[in-house]
């Protein structure tokens, strides 16, 4: 993510007083010039921005870096005491916004905090982010993370963006100090063998954590279908769960996600007929765009998410950006716990050609070592979003087998069979695909994640 301000010499920014001029024009704002706005308005929202001015000390009277991303121009202004603003009750204008817009809930944000606010922009998708704020004719700010470990592409995608808006994005950096520890004593590469999170922690979350003290309000492009498994229920605006924004503690950050309810392939739609650049990971197939060590394509049949932290289970697939989305497995904010320990979920793979094999039905198809009849085995769990983006697949594959002598079933392994089937079916991540030959006890692991039909079938028949 990066933190782009507008270059902008208007008085709705810098606090100080507005003189029209005799013959008064639409103010420019940087390279966006403000349209379908009347001369008066134009006086209000500066003294909205002058009202809103930080108390924030100049960052030359500081000992040391300043911590937070705070206005450029905000170094030369004599500190103020901030005015207290109406509590808003942000569930209910949720609510309210359900239906809107991703334009009208740009605007609305942006209206309601002026130059205390930023778009999160990550180098990918959520450039339609920027390009709703271009729209709505009013000042923003960009802001993104640079980790030090982004793709070439990702950086001059950065450039891009920022001469075909005629803005500047803000970058915030992890500290060297903490990045040095971490490399010297665990190496380039120890989110591979120990997970992401360590890494994310000190690369992305910190610094983020740093960028929003400057804030009251931030904008991200989090969509429930990015992962159906710990974005669905994300609102369009909310209270921080996890950050804290300029006046520090709980509730004092403010949270908009402004395409949570826009379709990936509607976002594509829009950058499209809005010749909006993109970047060109995309063609080369790259949907969710992070670190170049832990993203990579995707292929047929697989979400997007499954480009992201591949070598880790499904549910493990965020960085700590969006924490306070996340839906913990039989936890607070999660889904109800079975007795068994498995999540209380809406069961996939069902058709009448996939039989549903219990603990018992896999041991013993396991155990035998001259079977009837070959079997295609998927093991998965009903949350997992990568298990629902190759359901379309997998049932379409049982019903080309349907009166073949190939049977295909499917067996939920997570809750307590997890251990089970991760020491005895083979089991790293969800979904798996084991093929049971005819005449051999030892099933055979699917070995690629191509999981449209079509490669699913030449694996069958390069078998069976």
């Amino acid at each position: 993510m990066a933190l782009a301000v507008t270059s902008s010499s208007s008085a709705s920014i810098s606090g100080r007083t507005f003189t029209p001029s005799s013959e008064p024009k639409a103010p420019q704002l940087g390279s966006i010039r403000v349209f379908d706005r009347s001369y008066g308005q134009i006086q209000r929202q500066a003294v909205t921005f002058s009202q809103r001015r930080s108390s924030v000390r100049p960052v030359n009277a500081q000992p040391k870096r300043s911590e937070s991303i705070v206005p450029s121009i905000a170094t030369t202004v004599a500190p103020e005491v901030v005015e207290k603003v109406e509590v808003e009750d942000y569930a209910q204008l949720a609510k309210e916004l359900e239906n809107a817009s991703p334009l009208e809930i740009m605007d609305k944000a942006l209206e309601k905090f002026g130059n205390d606010i930023a778009i999160a922009f990550s180098g990918a998708e959520d450039v339609a982010l920027i390009e709703y704020a271009h729209l709505t004719g009013r000042p923003y700010r960009v802001f993104s993370l640079d980790t030090g470990r982004l793709n070439p592409e990702t950086y001059q995608f950065f450039d891009t963006v920022e001469k075909h808006y005629g803005i500047r994005i803000e970058y915030m950096f992890p500290d060297a100090v903490e990045v040095q520890a971490l490399v010297r004593t665990k190496g380039l590469f120890s989110f591979y063998e120990d997970g992401h999170q360590e890494c994310c922690r000190v690369r992305k979350v910190r610094p983020l954590r740093r960028a929003l003290k400057g804030l009251r309000a931030w904008i991200t492009g989090q969509r429930k279908d990015q992962s159906p498994g710990t974005r669905s229920e994300i609102p369009v605006v909310q209270v921080d769960p996890v950050f804290e924004g300029l006046d520090g503690g709980a509730g004092s950050l403010v949270k908009w996600n402004p395409v949570a309810n826009v379709a990936g392939h509607d976002i594509w739609n829009f950058l499209r007929a809005m010749n909006v650049p993109v970047n060109s990971l995309h063609s080369k197939g790259y949907i969710s765009i992070g670190c170049e060590p832990c993203t990579r394509s995707v292929l047929p049949g697989q979400h997007e998410r499954e480009g992201r932290w591949w070598w880790e289970d499904a549910k493990a697939k965020e960085c700590g950006l969006h924490k306070g989305n996340i839906k913990q497995e039989g936890g607070q904010n999660g889904m109800a716990a079975q007795s068994n320990g498995a999540a209380t979920e809406t069961d996939i793979f069902t058709s009448q050609n996939l039989v549903t094999l219990t603990r018992t039905g896999i041991e013993n198809l396991a155990k035998l070592e001259d079977r009837k009849e070959p079997w295609i085995v998927v093991l998965y769990a009903p949350w997992c979003p990568f298990c629902q983006a190759m359901e379309a697949s997998f049932v379409e594959l049982a019903d080309k087998l349907a009166g073949s002598s190939v049977k295909v079933g499917k067996f939920r392994a997570d809750g307590e069979q997890k251990e089970f089937a991760q020491k005895e079916l083979q089991l790293t991540s969800f979904p798996t695909i084991l093929f049971f030959p005819k005449h051999s006890s030892q099933p055979i692991k699917y070995p690629t994640e191509k999981r449209d039909v079509d490669s699913l079938m030449a694996f069958v028949n390069a078998l069976r």
